[in-house]
């Protein structure tokens, strides 16, 4: 009797480590460098926890899989130094075929050496501003007090994971995503071209950069772990290093006006801009195609673009699309513990040393910015003929954006 509660406890047993290491390897998107090969040297602050560290304070299921997965995965700690040579090489220009990149054209010069920021000081002090106003109970906007269990699945579609390096970044649309999610793929070397991983960002087609299907992203995580799918996240949040790049947001919203509205995207026209103009300019009967429209000198303005975010209708309708979504909305800042927090006001020299202390500095480095990106210095013009009450209920839509990334509220635009 006792021989046989054994040996249905053996069989327990060994299906259940059966289960792990079909969930370790089973995956076709380089989970099996799951183990954390980055040395990221971060300011140090209270309850920050260092690769390798900070393991007990894990539940008993993500403490057996974070052990699991880092002592049989530990033989995989360095990128091969044949495919590190391999990386450097390719085109130093890049080859533009996509209409809004031949519009704003590449400025090579920012690739010049300069006198860096105080980075280490920068860091400090980001992270300081967020943490404090995430801590603050006085500050309150949405979703800020739930915890990350609480976010569903479809909202982390955002989080990008790359575990040949373990870094996981969360891209924000018109803050320079095109380019950090062809950095991404580089080094996860998650898209071949002829069966070779592509070694320079800028060879990449624009249209394989936000193809879905190329990242690896945490929404993707349930159709691969199931239920263990949280577990992981967590461990990777440990243990990865974590970073976004964010923009003044009134910026972002002129940046994202001028490339989904006065360019031709059909996309956007049929599913934003032929709504906009019915509601907010009157017009019936419009051209079905965006080339039509534009033909007939009928555009979405930019007071139409505003009219459409501050409308009640449009979120009980559809979420904001991710081009205006709020970064608090993409990136859950209160909710994740960001190592490193880019701005594109300072996007030359805080690539140069993201990428310095994520020790890939010699794989790659981070293409041009471009010659007529969107200025602060615009915001008078742009804001000049919307009304001062739409400009004080614009503030406060992205107002956590402002407070959180350190970005001062733009009192010309609010007062009279």
């Amino acid at each position: 009797m006792t021989k046989a509660r054994l040996l249905r406890l053996s069989v327990v047993l060994v299906s259940i480590f059966m289960i792990l290491l079909i969930i370790v390897y089973w995956d076709n998107v380089g989970t099996a460098h799951f183990y954390l090969h980055t040395s990221f040297s971060r300011p140090r602050s209270p309850g920050a926890i260092a690769a390798g560290e900070g393991w007990e304070a894990l539940p008993d299921v993500d403490e057996f899989l974070a052990k699991l997965l880092s002592s049989s995965l530990k033989q995989n700690s360095s990128v091969p130094r044949k495919t590190e040579q391999l990386l450097v090489q390719g085109s130093n220009k890049p080859v533009v075929s996509n209409l809004e990149e031949n519009v704003r054209g590449y400025d090579w010069s920012t690739q010049k050496d300069r006198n860096s920021l105080d980075q280490e000081k920068l860091q400090v002090e980001r992270q300081r501003t967020l943490r404090e106003f995430c801590a603050n109970s006085s500050f309150t906007f949405p979703t800020k007090e739930r915890s990350f269990d609480d976010i569903p699945n479809y909202e982390l579609n955002h989080l990008i994971v790359d575990d040949r390096h373990g870094v996981i970044y969360c891209y924000v649309p018109k803050v320079a995503c095109t380019n950090w999610k062809r950095v991404m793929i580089v080094l996860s070397e998650s898209l071949l071209e002829q069966g070779v991983p592509y070694r320079n960002p800028l060879d990449i087609p624009r249209e394989h950069v936000h193809n879905t299907s190329t990242h690896l992203t945490f929404n993707k995580f349930w159709r691969r772990y199931g239920k263990f799918s949280r577990h992981l996240m967590k461990i990777k949040l440990k243990k990865y290093t974590k970073f976004l790049f964010v923009r003044d947001p009134f910026v972002r919203l002129i940046s994202a006006f001028r490339s989904k509205f006065e360019l031709e995207n059909e996309d956007f026209y049929r599913r934003f801009a032929i709504p906009m103009l019915k509601l907010y300019s009157n017009h019936t009967n419009l051209p079905t195609s965006v080339s039509e429209a534009f033909g007939a000198g009928l555009k979405v303005s930019f007071s139409d673009f505003i009219q459409y975010l501050l409308d009640p209708r449009t979120e009980k309708m559809a979420p904001f699309n991710e081009h205006w979504r709020q970064v608090y909305r993409l990136c859950h800042p209160c909710q994740i513990d960001y190592d490193f927090i880019g701005k594109l006001e300072t996007l030359d020299e805080d690539a140069a040393y993201l990428l310095q202390l994520l020790k890939v500095d010699r794989l790659l480095r981070f293409p041009p910015s471009y010659r007529n990106r969107t200025a602060s210095s615009w915001e008078d013009n742009w804001f000049a003929k919307i009304p001062l009450a739409w400009r004080q209920q614009l503030y406060k839509l992205y107002e956590a954006d402002f407070v959180l990334f350190g970005y001062p509220k733009p009192e010309n635009l609010l007062k009279d």
